[in-house]
């Protein structure tokens, strides 16, 4: 008889194992597109997060541009060098920062932008709009329980 506790199953049966691998595939597809604009992924995700006019802190980039602090930290450094994003201070509070996106930075971030839909509808050719429609409400799902 099998004891229940152990996990005989081969990685790549596990969810968590699955959801690394296409996050890695659909971002390295999304990299290789950007790239012809010169900007990696992780730029991108600032950029298209600051496009709206709104500043965010760096906690909140750092938050929703799914990067730890010191990268995040080196990558704005990057982007302020090439006026792409710039700081100021909170007028709230003076302690914190505030990042906004330079005229500079909304106009690559319009020039990206059929990139990443491309990316998009690359895989809703691939899988259907269904299929692709209710597997990014299956992940919204995954993400508000998990959290």
């Amino acid at each position: 008889m099998s004891d229940p506790t152990s996990d005989d199953s081969p990685i790549t049966g596990h969810l968590a194992y699955l959801l690394a691998q296409a996050n890695r595939e659909i971002n390295r597809q999304l990299d290789a597109r950007l790239r012809t604009e010169g900007v990696p992924v992780e730029q991108w995700r600032i950029l298209k997060l600051l496009s709206d006019g709104n500043g965010r802190s760096m906690g909140e980039l750092a938050e929703h541009a799914l990067l730890n602090h010191p990268t995040l930290t080196k990558t704005i450094d990057r982007m302020v060098a090439d006026s792409l994003v710039y700081r100021i201070s909170d007028p709230a509070d003076r302690r914190k920062v505030l990042i906004f996106c330079s005229e500079r930075g909304k106009a690559l971030a319009q020039r990206l932008a059929p990139l990443a839909l491309g990316q998009e509808a690359h895989i809703a050719h691939s899988y259907g709009d269904k299929a692709t429609a209710q597997l990014k409400r299956l992940l919204e799902t995954l993400i508000d329980r998990a959290g």
